[in-house]
């Protein structure tokens, strides 16, 4: 990543929040950079060209910036635990927490996604785009059974379902009980993981 003056680290952020709020109230279609321009106070669309190159450049950049927001909530609650179920659980719960305390972000992940492109301008895919978590979770549902805290079962398997699961809720934001969901889901998980 290229190194950028502390004024154009804030003035990139500043358009990313006023796409992000763009997108969250008029829809990808309609979130214009002469839009976006004028959610953000700025004087001319050009500001955002200044910044970055495309639309696509802009959506990877929301994208890094909610993935960063999340991943910050992950790690401080996962941090915290002692044992690896304990882990697990943290990270059912404070996945779910973000959908319930940042809906505006997941409407705008869930509209921007069919428009991602990577650097090569090829779609991404939400498969690919999961990848990096199912691994993690692999990583620590493994070290579930090698300590012992959990049953012996695929954990590639397990952790694409748990992975999906998430996918499920984030579908459905607004449309239901995120924290009933996440009261299930902690539940489910946990008898399916624990030894008996």
């Amino acid at each position: 990543m290229p190194e950028y003056s502390i004024t154009t680290v804030a003035r990139r952020a500043q358009i990313v929040q006023a796409a992000i709020a763009t997108i969250a109230e008029l829809g990808y279609d309609k979130a214009s950079f002469a839009r976006i321009t004028e959610r953000a106070g700025l004087s001319s669309p050009r500001l955002i060209s200044y910044h970055f190159a495309n639309k696509d450049d802009l959506n990877r950049q929301i994208l890094i910036d909610i993935y960063t927001t999340a991943a910050r909530l992950l790690t401080e609650r996962i941090e915290q635990q002692d044992t690896v179920a304990d882990r697990l659980r943290a990270y059912l719960e404070a996945n779910l927490d973000f959908l319930r305390e940042h809906p505006r972000e997941v409407a705008v992940l869930t509209a921007i996604g069919p428009h991602l492109r990577d650097a090569e301008g090829k779609p991404y895919t939400s498969a690919g785009a999961q990848e990096g978590d199912v691994r993690v979770l692999e990583a620590l549902l493994r070290q579930g059974q090698d300590s012992g805290e959990f049953r012996d079962f695929d954990a590639r398997a397990m952790a694409i379902m748990i992975r999906g699961a998430i996918t499920a809720a984030v579908q459905r934001v607004g449309d239901f009980d995120v924290d009933g969901y996440k009261r299930e889901l902690v539940s489910t998980f946990d008898r399916a993981t624990r030894r008996s």
